[in-house]
């Protein structure tokens, strides 16, 4: 009975490993241009997290038949905490590039890649395909040299990479509720700044009120209005 609890746990556990694994894998065509317009893919990850970006380039295409030489990729990785940060960039990139970066903290991170033309390209429409993969966490762990290093069964391997993703789980949700306590504390904020801004119009306009009435009786009292 024992036994046939833990095999179930064991099973679920894979499950639920490979449903919430967070391997982002994208192909799409990227045209190219004398000044390229930028396309960018955006992932979250948590604060000091290794992210690993595999592109593969095609050689490329056009409608001229003039192929990828004229065609030059560019890649970026940036931060999106800091507005203009980098991680890495490379220029002229062709076939498999691999690149593996450590965020600086909880926040998005963007792969941006562009497509220009060189001077000499002929007309026509050139574009090139590329293959996108960003392994976050868990996901860009080599779990096969660890398994070969510590000798770990396949089983082992498999619970050690669920131990990553409850990991990265509870460092999600640590994260989420530090933003919902900041939240929080911006509505209390917020929610006592106007009560006190509605209790100070109150209090100005019952007091222009009074001044209105004063002001008022003793105007009618030097017209011998009223007595």
């Amino acid at each position: 009975m024992i036994s046939s609890l833990r095999r179930t746990a064991v099973c679920t556990a894979i499950l639920l490993l490979c449903l919430i694994g967070r391997t982002q894998a994208i192909k799409f065509e990227l045209e190219a241009s004398r000044n390229p317009t930028q396309s960018d893919v955006w992932n979250f990850a948590n604060a000091h997290t290794l992210v690993i970006v595999t592109t593969n380039v095609s050689p490329g295409t056009s409608s001229d038949q003039a192929g990828g030489s004229d065609q030059i990729i560019d890649l970026e990785i940036v931060d999106g905490s800091h507005a203009g940060s980098k991680y890495l960039s490379k220029k002229d990139i062709k076939g498999e590039t691999r690149m593996a970066i450590t965020t600086h903290e909880s926040a998005d991170v963007g792969v941006c890649l562009t497509n220009r033309l060189s001077s000499g390209a002929r007309g026509g429409e050139h574009k090139r395909i590329i293959e996108l993969d960003v392994d976050i966490g868990a996901d860009a762990m080599d779990y096969n040299a660890i398994a070969n290093q510590e000798s770990l069964s396949i089983l082992e391997v498999e619970m050690r990479k669920l131990e990553g993703v409850v990991k990265e789980i509870v460092d999600e949700l640590g994260y989420l509720q530090k933003r919902e306590s900041r939240m929080r504390d911006t509505n209390e904020s917020t929610n006592s700044r106007v009560q006190n801004f509605s209790l100070l119009t109150l209090f100005v306009l019952i007091g222009l009120g009074a001044w209105q009435i004063l002001h008022l009786r003793s105007f009618f009292k030097r017209k011998y209005l009223i007595d």
